[in-house]
């Protein structure tokens, strides 16, 4: 047989658009004439099953890669189904059919146990790409069968005769053109194998031909296709000079004879990853080892979640929480999706959630609709769904852990959180399943769910109103209530009007930025038994902004942001009144002193005698203010919010605060006051520079006076 033609194409110069638009990779072709050896093995293990083919006794399924660098040659060997000229015509010489489909499509009814992986036609084309020609040896399963012999040099000519092939299975030596040359050293091609073909589902080996290197063996490693080249006999050991010497001597084994062969194809690929194994065959070293081979991570891996689905779609997978500890923008994640074990890409956004790309994993869907170059996803629907199953999962073992491990769960929240929040942010699904496992670290350190913060507070609210309650002589007093009308409710109307003001109140959690900066406040906070919550990330001014969006009932205010009644001392009507009268002529002259017209002075009795002044900045205020930091930081031009939404309190129980309402009038009360400000300025936030050196000079005048 011989035969000679063209190739049934639509174009007439198809090969140029293979190599600049159907691969983006010119290592890419390693995995396609992979896959399709794979694919091949697959179809005679089906025919063997279904009793239209045997197979011989021993048969042990595999693809040899072989490779020879001084005839610039590679060579993809397989054991599997081979070809018939029929076959090879259909298959190879009409590009655009695919085999693998007219297979699938020919047996679906009778085997449905494997499947095949790859596109035969277009994929086998991809080594065109590094090709100057190929060339295809194969002999079919079939009995009557002649070997085949096809080559084409890249263009539309290829010449197809008898072969010389005497064993069923397919060999495609590739013929490097000399820019391409790198793929047929042993280092690269190692290289590029393990990335694309590191779980294929058949053992891959790889070799040099006629290779002339050699290993040692012990005699009992020895396998059946191994060549021995020489035999070394173990070394004689001297006499024992004394019988316990001998009798020592007799009860060391007899050390074993060991082989010199003709060194071993190197095997390349784990042909069962640990992802398709049932999670409770796997041991925690077993995932831990899978870790750090794929990933090259020896950092060890907080847990992980082992994806396992049939139905609606078939995924399986491991998801790895790595430690990074940093801020979401620093962290490098890698998800490597697979597609029956064949390597597809690292972090396919359409399938992988954004916020999971933090994370290390592999993920393995044989479902996944992918285009004939496996580079591009199709059906959005349909791949929606798989995201959305993967983000459940997430969220499922990150309650469970919550739930049923909480000490641990404490533990992992620093290195998890940012990865967790980043989430809650991006998918409203995963934020609304997170909500109650979210933690808050409070200020002795302590993890809290959401429900445990908002609890912690409203019992030391309630039990300092109790205690406010409470006459001169610890009786408690009935507060008054009254109605949108002014009347007194009492009884069962005061009961329901309480009822109502605390549904309608959202309930506060109070956060710190920085424990420093803000440490009088935390002071006043443990005084009084009130708790707060450290939240000292970027991303955690939109995450809780998120999270108040979700929570209707709930709002987070900074401790600097306003002064409750817990920290005030009682004040009487009469006093009130006289703080009012003073309020207006400090307040003036504050403002007029700090050029700051927006500036608002209060005269509060706190219970914490030692704090002369505070400075409050309402939450909307300050958010505003970071909201544009943060544009300006991006280069967009912002308004100024100046110094709006501030609140200067003045300690009246302060012996400082009391010369000032004492002598208004006083010659040093100006400058006492802008000292004032200044103090409570610094424990909310920096100072500028000019206002820093005005600080300075005045806190200087201040000492020369005392001096005196």
């Amino acid at each position: 047989m011989e035969k000679k033609g063209n190739l049934s194409i639509n174009s007439e110069n198809m090969f140029p658009i293979i190599k600049k638009w159907l691969y983006s990779d010119h290592d890419i072709f390693y995995r396609e004439v992979i896959s399709n050896a794979c694919d091949a093995i697959t179809k005679i293990k089906k025919m063997d099953m279904m009793g239209e083919y045997t197979l011989p006794d021993g048969f042990k399924p595999r693809v040899d890669v072989v490779l020879n660098d001084k005839d610039k040659t590679i060579k993809i060997i397989d054991n599997g189904i081979g070809m018939t000229a029929e076959e090879v015509e259909e298959y190879i010489n009409q590009v655009a059919f695919s085999g693998a489909t007219d297979f699938l499509n020919k047996y679906k009814d009778k085997a449905n146990a494997d499947q095949i992986i790859g596109h035969f036609g277009l994929g086998f084309y991809s080594t065109f790409m590094v090709a100057d020609y190929v060339e295809i040896d194969t002999l079919s399963y079939k009995s009557d069968a002649a070997s085949v012999h096809w080559t084409c040099d890249g263009g539309s000519d290829f010449e197809m005769k008898d072969g010389e092939k005497t064993e069923v299975g397919t060999t495609i030596t590739i013929h490097l053109s000399d820019d391409c040359l790198e793929f047929c050293n042993e280092y690269k091609a190692r290289e590029v194998i393990e990335k694309y073909c590191s779980f294929m589902p058949y053992e891959i080996y790889l070799q040099r031909e006629n290779e002339e290197g050699t290993e040692t063996i012990k005699e009992s490693e020895k396998r059946d296709d191994d060549i021995v080249i020489e035999v070394i006999e173990p070394e004689k050991k001297e006499e024992a000079k004394n019988d316990s010497e001998k009798e020592g001597e007799e009860e060391k084994k007899e050390e074993e004879k060991k082989l010199k062969i003709k060194r071993r194809p190197q095997l390349l690929n784990d042909t069962h990853p640990l992802w398709g194994k049932t999670p409770k065959d796997c041991t925690d070293d077993e995932y831990k080892e899978f870790y750090r081979k794929v990933f090259r991570d020896y950092k060890e891996p907080l847990f992980w979640i082992h994806l396992n689905m049939d139905y609606p779609f078939n995924l399986k997978g491991i998801l790895y929480f790595p430690k990074i500890n940093m801020e979401f923008e620093s962290a490098e994640g890698v998800i490597k999706l697979y597609n029956n074990q064949v390597f597809i890409a690292d972090n396919i956004k359409e399938v992988i959630p954004e916020y999971l790309m933090l994370l290390k994993g592999v993920i393995d869907c044989p479902d996944l609709p992918l285009n004939v170059s496996r580079s591009a996803l199709q059906n959005d629907g349909f791949v929606k769904k798989i995201s959305d199953y993967i983000s459940k999962k997430v969220a499922e073992k990150l309650a469970g852990l919550c739930k049923t491990d909480k000490e641990n769960y404490d533990k992992y929240w620093e290195d998890i959180s940012p990865f967790i929040k980043y989430g809650c942010l991006k998918d409203d699904k995963f934020c609304e399943k997170m909500n109650d496992y979210i933690l808050f670290k409070n200020l002795d350190g302590k993890y809290l769910t959401l429900p445990e913060a908002l609890q912690i507070n409203k019992e030391a609210e309630e039990a300092a109103a109790a205690e406010e309650a409470k006459d001169e002589n610890g009786n408690t007093v009935e507060a008054e209530v009254v109605d949108e009308n002014g009347n007194t409710v009492s009884g069962d109307d005061k009961a329901d009007a309480d009822k109502k003001d605390e549904e309608k109140e959202p309930r506060t959690i109070y956060y710190v930025t920085d424990e420093q900066q803000q440490s009088q406040y935390i002071n006043m906070f443990k005084a009084q038994k009130m708790d707060a919550f450290i939240l000292n990330h970027n991303i955690d001014v939109p995450f809780i902004q998120q999270l108040e969006s979700k929570n209707q009932d709930i709002r987070f205010q900074r401790i600097d942001a306003d002064l409750t009644d817990t920290f005030k001392s009682k004040t009487s009507k009469k006093a009130e009144k006289e703080f009012e009268e003073i309020e207006k002529n400090i307040g003036e002259k504050m403002k007029k002193a700090l050029k700051n017209e927006q500036l608002v002075v209060k005269i509060e009795k706190l219970k914490d005698k030692k704090i002369s002044s505070m400075l409050t900045v309402s939450e909307e205020t300050r958010r505003m203010q970071d909201m544009m930091k943060m544009y300006a930081a991006n280069g967009m031009m912002m308004g100024d919010l100046g110094m709006g939404g501030q609140t200067l309190i003045l300690n009246a129980n302060h012996p400082l605060v009391k010369y000032v309402m004492d002598n208004k009038e006083g010659d040093n009360v100006d400058t006492i006051c802008e000292q004032l400000y200044d103090l409570a300025r610094i424990q909310n936030a920096p100072l500028d520079a000019d206002a820093m050196t005005k600080f300075i000079q005045r806190s200087n005048d201040i000492m020369m006076l005392l001096a005196k």
